[in-house]
């Protein structure tokens, strides 16, 4: 079976849908190693919209871009209202979110990794859907709506499975969906 991977940049004030600011502390090698155990991105409509506005825009032939990869590889969106994406190869996953991600998972291939932390996640993670969250944590106050206002009502258990410190003060903790006891 597959893993899903969530992967998710957030600042110390808990803000994850600015990510202009991560560029000082990107870590290159840990977002290629995620990206090459991944054959498949699942994304919900908002991330969709972001991403397909920038990565078919990018110079593929720049291997440090990673436009090739976005822009080649399986795109999965969870989308009641999206019905012709114009992203090559992309595909809208019908129906019910959790039996979709359930069918996508059974198939065989690589990791299926998911960027961005919302209504998507937070249901994935409530079916037991989610086998680990890579959070990005930035060493920076973004000042405005944390996380938690979206995400008022979710209330899940992780437990740490690596942690990884950059350098430039970015730590990106891996956990997995604790099992409720």
């Amino acid at each position: 079976m597959r893993k899903l991977v969530n992967s998710t940049y957030i600042t110390l004030d808990g803000v994850i849908e600015n990510p202009m600011w991560t560029m000082p502390y990107f870590d290159a090698d840990f977002a290629a190693a995620q990206t090459e155990a991944a054959d498949a991105l699942l994304m919900g409509r908002a991330t969709y919209d972001g991403f397909a506005a920038v990565w078919p825009t990018m110079d593929e032939s720049d291997p440090t871009t990673g436009a090739a990869y976005f822009n080649s590889v399986k795109k999965y969106v969870a989308s009641t209202t999206l019905t012709d994406p114009a992203w090559n190869n992309t595909e809208v996953l019908q129906g019910d979110l959790v039996e979709a991600v359930k069918a996508l998972k059974a198939t065989e291939g690589g990791n299926i990794l998911q960027y961005g932390f919302g209504t998507v996640t937070t249901a994935l993670i409530e079916a037991g859907l989610v086998d680990e969250v890579h959070f990005w944590i930035h060493p920076v106050f973004e000042g405005t709506d944390s996380v938690s206002a979206p995400l008022k009502d979710f209330k899940a258990t992780f437990e740490l499975i690596d942690t990884k410190v950059n350098p430039t003060g970015l730590i990106i903790a891996s956990y997995r969906p604790k099992a409720a006891e």
